[in-house]
């Protein structure tokens, strides 16, 4: 689809930066409309379409604001454009940008029905498609906590592999049985236990009533501490200064599909890395010609593919003990296309609000980025 010109990402938060926005959409061939922001160049201006496009796809309950919301000599997005980057953002559907769709409303409970497969089968392909046919250029990757494992995922199918140029993941996230928050794992058993209430609410709203009683009564009866819910969540992040910390908690959480949030909770409570289980060996059967989910094999990501890793010691989302798993997976990965980067007291949002992110990750990636 064409540029869009309503207002949205571009407007509020990136022009006002000092730096030229495009508005896109693009649509998946499940019909959702995606909305994309194109940061051409840098402040110092030049010559947009010679430079190498990168895509920015940001984690779960957040949007393409993520890569913007610190200053620009902080945030992701902006240090890429000013390193003659094309920079896209993504903003995966439910979020506020991105609830289009060719027939349905985010009213339908339909509209709902998808978990992080589709993100991986319809969503990215489409995103790499465009910014490919824009560009004429394979494309560098970057992505956070859900956008990692969306990576991984179309990796393991080794898709769309031939416009694919190299892939950076923070926080990566994959395996998730070792998960070390008490809060979510404490989320995920009730979301199991209870997975018919659940799915029938379709949106996962997390500031809607149903979320915050689930939070509410985790943090009463399990006695856990939710006085700082982003630490009980995802880890006491290190490097937040009182900026990055206020702009986080102004910064309202995206909604997703509740099915999504299920998939994740079989994740933890299962150990998987599969698709969605439908619990059912008839329905399995029906979506995937088997009566178990396919699984998402991390050993099938191509040895050759250049891979930057970079994840925390303090991260509760993005565990040690899990990412080692996915290290090990990749133990064949030609030695100089693996480049593996640990920060022992970085947690979960340190990656995208962090102060000296720009140091010890964004620095490092780029450098990455300009070797392949």
């Amino acid at each position: 689809m064409a540029a869009s010109p309503t207002d949205g990402l571009c407007e509020t938060m990136v022009k006002p930066q000092g730096y030229a926005c495009e508005e896109h959409q693009v649509m998946t061939k499940d019909g959702y409309i995606i909305s994309v922001q194109r940061i051409p160049v840098g402040r110092s201006g030049g010559a947009p379409g010679d430079r190498p496009p990168v895509l920015l796809q940001h984690g779960l309950l957040g949007d393409g604001s993520s890569w913007v919301l610190l200053p620009p000599d902080q945030a992701l997005a902006f240090v890429l454009a000013d390193n003659e980057f094309d920079v896209w953002l993504a903003n995966t559907r439910g979020t506020t940008y991105s609830l289009g769709h060719s027939s349905l409303s985010p009213q339908d409970k339909v509209y709902w029905n998808w978990s992080w497969d589709e993100l991986v089968s319809d969503e990215l392909p489409a995103m790499f498609q465009y910014v490919y046919n824009e560009t004429g250029q394979k494309l560098h990757y970057v992505g956070h906590s859900q956008g990692s494992l969306i990576a991984l995922g179309a990796l393991s199918n080794q898709q769309p592999l031939n416009m694919w140029k190299s892939a950076a993941l923070l926080a990566p996230v994959s395996y998730l049985n070792q998960i070390s928050s008490n809060l979510v794992r404490l989320a995920a058993d009730n979301m199991i236990a209870n997975v018919s209430y659940w799915l029938d609410l379709a949106k996962f709203d997390p500031l809607g009533a149903p979320a915050i009683t689930l939070i509410a009564e985790i943090c009463v009866k399990q006695g856990i501490d939710c006085r700082d819910l982003m630490s009980a969540f995802s880890g006491k992040d290190c490097c937040l200064n009182s900026s990055g910390a206020s702009v986080l908690s102004s910064h309202k959480p995206q909604s997703s599909a509740t099915k999504n949030l299920i998939h994740f909770a079989q994740m933890i409570k299962e150990g998987t890395l599969a698709m969605y289980d439908y619990k059912d060996e008839n329905e399995n059967k029906k979506h995937y010609g088997q009566p178990t989910p396919p699984v998402y094999n991390m050993t099938s990501i191509p040895k050759d593919f250049p891979l930057f890793l970079c994840h925390g010691g303090a991260d509760s989302l993005s565990d040690v003990k899990d990412v080692k798993l996915l290290i090990n997976s990749l133990k064949n990965h030609v030695r100089d296309r693996l480049e593996l980067h640990f920060i022992d007291k970085y947690a979960h949002v340190d990656f995208i609000l962090g102060v000296n992110a720009k140091k010890v990750v964004y620095d490092p990636l780029i450098a990455f980025f300009k070797r392949q």
